[in-house]
């Protein structure tokens, strides 16, 4: 993007050139990039007032994505970006969750992964903005909180939702600072193309912003905060642009001057700090509790003498195969009496083999007790890498610990059998 801008006038051919190829090669690192394309049209066109040799340079990504479509067809029988869409789109069926529910959602998510810009609001906007924005995020939060919208099926299902029943003021309280500062970060957006309706910049910018905030919440499968870091960059800028404008934040050689307003900053930007490194260690904790649940139920199951399945995919699945584990095929694995199957309490696609197989109890595990933070808990409606765990990217409070169950699978008993 850097080099679009600079490359644009004066036509600068080795600066398009350069930053058409890493438009290509951003779009097919990850298809989010191909939005590139459309953004840089719209700036270079409120920029200049006309099409001009720049736009031809912009064929590059598109012929490089036409051809690795062209190439996935024929290396699997379909382009990968075509299935990519049609998984998007089947997976919003199968959620069938409101419109309303998606706003809402999305603004928690990206107003969270920019924590800042709730935390910065007393220096960024006027009082009575703030409360009125608070009131609309506290009613958005308890319509979440208590399913007043419809959001799609949640994981866990019915024992997800009475938890957050259980939980709901300090889950609504967190739902209400996250939406706020969503709400915020699309405030600071459409405010700064109203008030610079003729610089191009501010354009690229919002566009940026309300562009990934839309692809998150309505476009992308679920919303997760993966879909929500590229509205980052730009948030920083466009609150950084505001803070430049209050008077007596800055002064004339760049650096903040004492005062409340630059001592309200600092102080929020620590709370952010501090906020960002719980969330990243606690996921970064989560993500190792399954490696070591994965030691230790090798540990435990190596005198089994049947097969040892699991169920459940992420990093849990990685390092089980990586041990030497089978993964549960609900459909087609033909289990032996002898079998056992591990089951994790917190993970995706567990399959619920009691229909079928009476499971007897061997052992489990228990991790991460005591814990304050998480990403991934639907308990907590937290949902970091999918919105169906639930509509914040991360909470604080009483987290459950993580647990895998080790079974044996036994005959299926006819109702009313006497047991062994």
């Amino acid at each position: 993007m850097v080099l679009w801008v600079e490359g644009l006038e004066p036509l600068n051919k080795a600066y398009l050139l350069s930053a058409s190829v890493l438009i290509a090669a951003s779009a097919l690192t990850k298809y989010f990039g191909v939005a590139l394309i459309p953004l840089l049209v719209a700036y270079s066109l409120i920029r200049l007032r006309r099409l001009g040799w720049w736009a031809a340079f912009l064929l590059i990504p598109i012929v490089a994505l036409i051809g690795y479509e062209v190439w996935t067809a024929a290396l699997y029988g379909k382009g990968l970006i075509a299935a990519a869409m049609k998984f998007s789109r089947q997976q919003h069926r199968y959620q069938q969750g409101s419109a309303v529910a998606s706003v809402l959602e999305s603004l928690s998510f990206a107003g969270g992964c920019t924590i800042s810009a709730f935390l910065l609001m007393p220096v960024l906007w006027r009082r009575r903005q703030i409360m009125s924005w608070t009131l609309f995020s506290g009613l958005a939060a308890l319509a979440l909180t208590f399913n007043w919208v419809n959001p799609g099926p949640r994981a866990d299902g019915t024992v997800a939702v009475e938890s957050v029943r259980l939980h709901w003021p300090l889950i609504s309280a967190q739902l209400l600072c996250c939406i706020l500062s969503g709400v915020s970060i699309l405030a600071l957006a459409i405010t700064e193309v109203w008030k610079h309706r003729e610089n191009a910049e501010s354009w690229l910018l919002a566009l940026w912003v309300l562009g990934t905030w839309f692809f998150a919440g309505f476009v992308n499968w679920t919303v997760n905060a993966r879909s929500v870091l590229p509205l980052i960059p730009p948030a920083a800028i466009l609150i950084l642009r505001r803070l430049e404008r209050n008077k007596g934040f800055l002064a004339t050689d760049g650096f903040p001057v004492a005062g409340k307003t630059a001592a309200l900053a600092a102080a929020g930007l620590s709370l952010a700090a501090l906020v960002s490194f719980l969330v990243a260690t606690s996921d970064a904790a989560w993500a190792d509790s399954m490696r070591e649940a994965a030691n230790r139920i090798y540990q435990d199951t190596r005198a089994e003498r049947g097969t040892v399945y699991f169920a459940g995919h992420w990093g849990f699945q990685y390092y089980m195969q990586a041990l030497g584990f089978i993964p549960a095929d609900e459909l087609n694995t033909n289990f032996a009496p002898s079998d056992a199957l591990v089951v994790p309490s917190n993970n995706n696609q567990v399959i619920d083999l009691s229909k079928r197989y009476d499971l007897v109890a061997l052992e489990s595990v228990e991790l991460l007790k005591g814990a304050h933070a998480v990403t991934m808990c639907s308990r907590l409606g937290a949902g970091f890498y999918s919105s169906t765990w639930g509509p914040l990217p991360f909470a604080f409070g009483p987290v459950p610990s993580e647990k895998y169950d080790l079974f044996r699978l036994a005959p299926k008993r006819a109702s009313g059998a006497p047991s062994e």
